[in-house]
Parts: structure tokens; sequence; C-alpha cells
């Protein structure tokens, strides 16, 4: 079986192909939390690419069987030991190529009339709860079409791997999985929060290398999707209108004046014509001129307060209250808005909205339609600085025909118990959430 999904895969079946493309092992399969017999105990056969370079649903499990495994019972350091650096190459290679070739904002069209659509948000190097929540809600097929709304590392121990399994995925069903981006997805946050030194510690003298092919394969990621003609899909939400106007002295990119509305009060929202035109390939600040609307599609929050203003908690993006869900839903004939974002962390600093308890919450109810968050990563931080967690449930989206718009919420409860792991980031000191950060120290220098 080739990675085109035209084949018709259900989530537990094997064909002769399938079962031939990979060496044999034993998938990782989840009814709630694993017991210690139900874990691999024997070490699974290191990954290899497959000689023609097509993955199979036989591939991604015994990728899914080493990734648990290794969480479970090698040192970081002994990583590329099942998964090593030339697989790891071809594997971003692959999928970036695959990635660059989509627009900013991906139209999802809706095969079948009996296809539904899982969404599902933050996941932050929970591997163990992503591994289950793929089994929950069935692994991606010819009829169930999965959209990851970004920020796949970081804070998390497991944010490689579980960024690695998503680009298997996306390889080998590139049709039916759609990775979006993050605001993690970036050099500041990466370099911040773990996710860099995560990849250092795990590679060693290889670790810079891998960690510049993921920033590369962070600037393809899109940046929101449509569903059915019906739902948009962005990692942090709306977004601002700019104005571009060309130089009468030169029709080049240098010589292109870009005219900003200054004052708060003058903000209006973008069109998808202008996420189209984005540059999305900017990972970090300066966030002006064409660099405003990814920053804004990745940074910014709703708000119960009406209006459009900067976000002035995170010092980036916009703030957006229910007047422009309605105004964004009406103008472009949408039912719904899916973002994440932001965990019980930062709920809980947001007088109006609701908390991440049930791990996701109803923003905004409109005429037109309503905004949702939806957050994936349960128990979250994995780090805490205080005895007292969150406890949060995760929870992913489920959109079903005829509309698309009426979504189920499917919550679920972290996977217990984690391997014991140190932090890769200085999680006492570091802000618990993405609030007042040092934007001078976001303009980054290359590796």
């Amino acid at each position: 079986m080739s990675s085109d999904d035209s084949n018709n895969i259900s989530p537990i079946s094997r064909d002769a192909d399938a079962v031939a493309c990979s060496p044999s092992s034993t998938a990782v399969t989840y009814s709630g939390n694993p017991s210690p017999s139900s874990l691999p105990t024997v070490a699974p056969d290191p990954l290899s690419w497959p000689p023609d370079g097509k993955l199979c649903l036989e591939w991604i499990q015994h990728l899914m069987s080493v990734f648990e495994w290794s969480s479970r019972n090698l040192a970081p350091s002994a990583f590329p030991s099942v998964f090593p650096v030339p697989v790891f190459d071809a594997l971003v290679l692959t999928a970036s190529k695959i990635l660059h070739k989509e627009p900013n904002c991906l139209q999802i069209n809706i095969p079948d009339s009996d296809s539904t659509v899982v969404v599902v948000g933050d996941l932050h190097g929970q591997l163990h709860d992503l591994l289950f929540l793929l089994q929950d809600a069935g692994f991606p097929a010819q009829n169930r079409i999965f959209v990851f709304n970004g920020d796949y590392v970081d804070r998390g121990a497991w944010g490689l791997e579980t960024f690695l399994l998503l680009l298997a995925w996306k390889v080998f069903m590139p049709h039916r999985v759609f990775l979006l981006r993050g605001n993690h997805e970036s050099k500041y946050c990466t370099s911040t929060y773990g996710f860099e030194k995560e990849v250092l510690a795990k590679y060693g003298d290889k670790g810079k290398h891998v960690y510049r092919k993921c920033l590369g394969c962070f600037e393809g990621l899109p940046l929101a999707s449509i569903i059915a003609e019906r739902v948009y899909t962005a990692h942090g939400g709306l977004f601002r209108s700019i104005s571009v106007t060309p130089s009468r002295r030169s029709k080049g990119k240098k010589n292109r004046r870009i005219n900003l509305i200054p004052e708060a009060n003058a903000l209006c929202l973008g069109s998808l014509e202008e996420l189209s035109k984005a540059r999305r390939s900017v990972l970090d600040p300066p966030w002006e001129g064409l660099n405003l609307i990814p920053g804004d599609v990745l940074w910014s929050d709703p708000s119960m307060k009406p209006g459009l203003s900067p976000n002035k908690e995170r010092g980036i993006g916009l703030l957006w209250g229910p007047d422009c869900t309605e105004e964004f839903l009406k103008k472009f004939k949408l039912k719904l808005i899916i973002r994440s974002h932001e965990g019980p962390d930062a709920r809980e600093k947001r007088p109006g909205l609701g908390g991440m308890d049930e791990g996701y919450t109803i923003d905004h109810d409109v005429e037109s339609g309503k905004l949702i968050t939806v957050f994936s990563a349960p128990d979250y931080p994995q780090f805490q600085a205080t005895e007292e967690r969150y406890n949060n449930k995760g929870a992913y989206v489920v959109l079903k025909p005829p509309g698309f718009d009426n979504p189920e919420f499917h919550s679920f409860e972290a996977i217990t118990p984690r391997p014991k792991v140190n932090p890769y980031y200085d999680f006492e000191e570091v802000i618990d959430s993405d609030e007042d950060l040092d934007l001078a120290s976001m303009v980054t220098t290359d590796l």
C-alpha cells in the first residue's frame, strides 16, 4: 500500500501489502490507562525508511510502538538507536515537500457523504495522550479526516516524537491528515519552552542539524483551514486587514510600501484573500507589514468585550469580541470557528471566558454560529511548579455530515502514569502561559 490515500483504510485493518511493508511489530493500543502487562516488553526493531519511500499503516503502527517503548525504556540520548538520523531526514524531507505546496488556508472538501472530520487542539509533546486520542477517535482513514490545530511541541517531554508521528501520518495520507501551525512552531518558543533542548538531548552532535530541519518544516505548515465551506480553523484565530500599496518607483518586493492603520479603533478584520497572500514562512518577529497576519492567526485570543483591539496581555496579535465573530462568520458564510491556543493556565487569567476543565469551551454563541476553543493536552502542563495541578481533561471535536457545523465534543483524561523524565526547560522560572513575552528576545538569529 502506498502513501496515496485513495485506498479505504479502517482504523484496525491490515492488508497483505501493509503487513509486508515493515518488520513485524506489536502495535500499541490503549483502553483507558494502560497496565504494565499491556505495554511492549521487548524492544521493537529500529525504524528504517522504506526502499520505495512509501509509508504504509504497518510502518506507522511500528513507529507508534517504537516511540511508546523508547519513552519508557531508553534514555533520551539513546533515541537515535531506534529512530536514526537518516530516517529522520527522509521523513522530514518528504513531509516538508508536501506541506510547502499547500496553501496558507486549506480548503478541505469532504469526499463522501459518510465522512467525518476530527479537529485536534494543542498537544504540547504529550505523546501518550496523542496515542490514546488516535485510538479513541479512530485512525485517519478514507472517510475520517484529521485537522491538527498546532502546538505539537514544547513544555511536554516528547515533542519530537509527537511531531514526527504526525508527519508520518501526513506522508501516508496527505489528503486526509492536515497539520496547521501553532505559535510554538517557531524558533523563539522552541528555544524558550524546551523543544530545542529536547532535540539536542536526543540527537547529541546531530542535534543542531535535526533542530534546523524541524524549523524548516515548521515554515511549511499552513496557517488555517476551511472545512466543508462551513468551518474555519486556526490556532489562534482571527486576523486584521492590512493595506499593501506598491511603490511607483519599482514593482519589486523590496520597494513595496506597507500602509498600516495605527489607531486601535481603526482595526478591521482581514479577508480570506489577504490570508491566502500572507508570508507564512516567517517564524519570528518583527510582526509588521506582511508578517502581521500570520502573527494574528497564531497568537490572537477571543474576548467578551466587543471590538477588535491589540492583544496587550500577550504583546502579540489581537483580541476580538463576539461582534467580530459574527461579522467573520456572516461575511464568509461560515457556521463555526474552531481555535486552540489557550490551556487551563491561560484561561484562569481570562475573566468572562470559560475554563479548560473539559478540554473545550464555547466562547461566542452568536446569530450566525459559534466560536469554540479546543485543547487536547490533558493534565497540562506536564511540568508544574506547584503540587496543585489543573487536572484538566483534553478534548477533540468531531464534525459530521450533512452540515459539519454541529460539533461533538469528546473529552478524555490523561494517560497515567507518564514515564519519569526530566524537563527540558526551567519550568519553575519560565512563565506558565504565553503572556508578558520578552518581545525583544523574539528577534532571533540563525543557528
